[in-house]
């Protein structure tokens, strides 16, 4: 019961406020769609942000999750101090480096990216974004990890409606093209400053400690190429989209991820409170069978969802979104699961960096990237937009299969048949809803009911003691 209380306050409150970061988003997609009078420039702005996340990471290299990892290897605060402070000034000179070789190469990158060199100045714009961003996940992290929920969600909620505050109006004036960027640049480099107030006691660089670099090194640098992997998956779409068939069919992708958006609710729900509890409970005993049956029912919830998707996605799209946008409906479903597989994913791949062994999540995943991107110049050229979405959502398939395979060989997960049975159920109605039912949202409706209701069967026992355990 403790650890499900613990699970269940860091799901809800850290997620919480990772949440409602992205609800405020999500809704403002049909306005700001509507204020963009071309499919194009919602393309060109999307691009932006993948450029921002990309160079993020290479920024950051690792060093956020392996700050969190060994601030949890002791109880001294001064040990504490130093390895937050030891991380912000590591990442502050990578970050710096990255911003001044942005500058250097940004025609290259424009040609690259938004396949012009007219759009050079938007690097100016991404390389400050991605030098502030990248600060910002060091800085804000010990208000995760004191566990101080108030600011986290109050900050989670000023930062996208500073954001949209400020692009909204540029928007209106006409700005189309670096309304979203530089507001979001904006947005994130208060965000720092606030941050940068309140945490201010955990960084000195007096409290720098060489010897730290080491073993933050020997964490971070192996999950560094995982993060690249994951933008494969999340961005290199996008960018072959663009390269392929162009911004404006770019933009419609965009627009129809937005759904998928929704399930990054669910996703960054998870991951505001997993990383706590999953560091704070890894020495349990029970500690694999926990983590197992985390993914089951995350698993399951997310399947769950996926189905009344594919049965909405349609109407959604007719309803809130105008002209083209509205062909963006037939990758939400796709795009909609793919990141619920990427939480499934750190969920079971948490148990490599429990053991400190992350180089076998890493080849995991990149077996996973290299399907995507080879599916991609497969698809892409032959269906268009559609394509990308699948071989996005078969990437992340593969990676979950293998780490599966990898982790019962060492003992390290143990996976029930039910949920077994329960993947390729959804296997089987995803494969239909293509083929048949694709425009007859009221049928799809009716299979997702259904197939809802087997789960619970099969999980009948597991929601039963879930539900006395709550009351309690």
């Amino acid at each position: 019961m403790n650890k499900l209380k613990l699970f269940l306050e860091n799901f809800l409150v850290y997620g919480l406020g990772g949440t409602i970061s992205k609800v405020i988003p999500l809704i403002m997609v049909p306005v700001v769609t509507r204020l963009m009078p071309d499919t194009s420039y919602y393309g060109i702005s999307d691009m932006a942000t993948t450029l921002v996340s990309l160079c993020s990471s290479l920024a950051v290299m690792g060093m956020y999750d392996a700050m969190y990892r060994m601030f949890f290897e002791k109880g001294d605060n001064v040990y504490r101090k130093e390895i937050c402070s030891t991380a912000f000034y590591f990442t502050l000179v990578t970050s710096f480096i990255v911003f001044i070789v942005m500058i250097f190469f940004r025609n290259i990158i424009a040609d690259v990216f938004f396949k012009n060199r007219d759009y050079a100045y938007l690097v100016y714009i991404t390389s400050i974004s991605t030098l502030v961003g990248a600060t910002n996940s060091i800085v804000s992290a010990p208000t995760r990890m004191q566990n101080q929920r108030k600011r986290y969600i109050a900050m989670h909620v000023l930062s996208p409606l500073l954001s949209y505050s400020i692009s909204v109006p540029l928007l209106l004036k006409g700005y189309y093209i670096i309304a979203l960027p530089l507001a979001g640049m904006i947005a994130a480099f208060s965000c720092e400053m606030i941050f940068a107030g309140m945490n201010r006691k955990w960084f000195s660089a007096k409290l720098f400690k060489a010897e730290h670099l080491k073993p933050l090194l020997t964490i971070g640098i192996p999950l560094f190429p995982n993060f690249l992997i994951y933008w494969l998956f999340n961005s290199c779409d996008r960018l072959m989209i663009t390269n392929i068939l162009g911004a404006s069919a770019n933009g419609i992708y965009a627009a129809g991820s937005k759904l998928g958006m929704a399930s990054q609710l669910i996703y960054t729900a998870f991951s505001g409170g997993w990383q706590y509890f999953a560091f704070s409970t890894m020495k349990e005993k029970k500690q694999v069978e926990s983590n197992s049956l985390v993914f089951e029912y995350l698993g399951i919830i997310s399947f769950s969802c996926t189905l009344f998707v594919f049965a909405f996605s349609e109407p959604i799209y007719t309803l809130l979104f105008t002209g083209n946008y509205r062909e963006g409906y037939i990758v939400s479903p796709y795009l909609f699961l793919a990141p619920l597989l990427q939480m499934l994913f750190q969920i079971i791949g948490n148990q490599f960096l429990v053991i400190k062994k992350t180089w076998p999540s890493m080849f995991i995943l990149l077996a996973g990237a290299v399907m995507n991107v080879f599916l991609n110049l497969l698809f892409i050229p032959r269906i268009g937009i559609e394509g990308a979405a699948i071989a996005t959502l078969f990437g992340y398939m593969i990676s979950d299969f293998i780490c599966v395979i990898v982790l019962k060989k060492l003992n390290l997960i143990v996976i029930s048949k039910r949920f077994c049975f329960s993947v390729c159920i959804l296997a089987v109605f995803i494969i239909i809803w293509r083929t048949v039912l694709i425009h007859h949202t009221f049928i799809t409706f009716g299979v997702s009911l259904i197939i809802s209701i087997i789960y619970m069967l099969l999980y009948k026992k597991d929601l039963y003691i879930f539900m006395r355990n709550m009351k309690k």
